[in-house]
């Protein structure tokens, strides 16, 4: 893994997307994201004691999606990251993000240098009693480290533990009805997304894969597949700096000598780099898979995205293996 990342140029799209995203999420802290899911059981549910709704602020909504969901009518979702066209990395918080901080009893950001200007936030609004849950804390990714743990299976799985234990804590009053939650998101809702996972890991694991950017390491490392692109190159893309002349003609000849099965790429940082790499796995017959840093499209939930993207990567590998 590299060093701690250098500082990201803004990509084009995410120049364009701060100018329109000021004026959005203005409007959208004034009325919370919630994406709760239409598959929650309806036992699930139901509304327990106390009536206390927990104000919770997430840095992105790939988390808020889930701590939506995990709350329900128990608490109200503000997600300060919804655009897709939106770099998270880059990001520059408008004074609406300020006060959606300020008023959380409960934040969640991503930690680990992917979104300090959310831990600026946090640091300038200390709030009364706020929890705070650091992502990179809880799983034990340090600054330097893979940032992109909302692709990490595991990892998703710890923050619900973690969201959920939160919870109880703020309203204990309502402790069974985050349990009766939480046991319907990870039982009924992930059911696609954790059997697509394991299904991909069972019949595909060990096969080699290239990717534009290190968005795509902790998910091949979850699904089993064997991530061959030089980790610099990976790095390099994600942090928005350029890469070396000998990891792309490492990658060409991985490419050419078709020593990868597939090619997967973020389609929210399609450099000429990226889109030369997947013109020329498409060109050699090597099946091209896509990935999104954040939820595409914005309305959907986190398992609606997720599951969207392990489809194609699975149809991708069945093509690539005829298996």
């Amino acid at each position: 893994m590299s060093t701690a990342p250098a500082p990201r140029s803004i990509r084009p799209s995410a120049r364009i997307a701060l100018v329109t995203a000021t004026a959005a999420l203005t409007a959208v802290t004034a009325t919370a994201c919630s994406t709760s899911s239409p598959h929650t059981s309806d036992a699930a549910a139901t509304s327990s004691g106390s009536g206390k709704t927990i104000r919770v602020a997430a840095a992105e909504n790939f988390w808020g999606s889930i701590a939506s969901q995990l709350g329900g009518s128990h608490v109200k979702v503000t997600s300060i990251i919804t655009n897709p066209a939106t770099d998270p990395h880059d990001y520059e918080p408008t004074a609406g993000d300020a006060r959606t901080v300020a008023g959380a009893q409960y934040a969640i950001v991503n930690g680990i240098g992917y979104d300090a200007w959310a831990d600026k936030l946090l640091a300038s609004n200390p709030g009364s009693g706020r929890t705070e849950l650091k992502v990179g804390d809880l799983v034990g990714i340090k600054p330097g480290g893979n940032p992109h743990r909302w692709y990490s299976p595991d990892d998703v799985h710890q923050v619900i533990e973690k969201i959920t234990a939160d919870y109880k804590k703020i309203d204990p009053a309502d402790a069974s009805y985050f349990d009766q939650r939480k046991t319907a998101f990870e039982t009924k809702t992930l059911a696609g997304y954790d059997k697509l996972i394991s299904d991909i890991k069972a019949k595909y694991a060990g096969t080699p894969i290239g990717a534009s950017e290190s968005i795509v390491t902790p998910l091949a490392e979850g699904l089993g597949l064997k991530m061959l692109t030089p980790e610099t190159f990976l790095d390099a893309m994600s942090e928005g700096s350029d890469p070396t002349a000998k990891d792309k003609a490492a990658i060409d000849q991985q490419i050419k000598n078709k020593k990868i099965k597939i090619y997967v790429y973020n389609s929210q940082n399609s450099t000429p780099d990226v889109q030369a790499q997947v013109k020329e796995a498409k060109a050699e017959g090597i099946p091209v898979a896509t990935v999104t840093e954040t939820l595409t499209p914005a309305g959907a939930s986190f398992q609606q995205w997720q599951t969207t993207e392990l489809q194609g990567i699975e149809q991708a590998l069945a093509k690539a293996t005829g298996k």
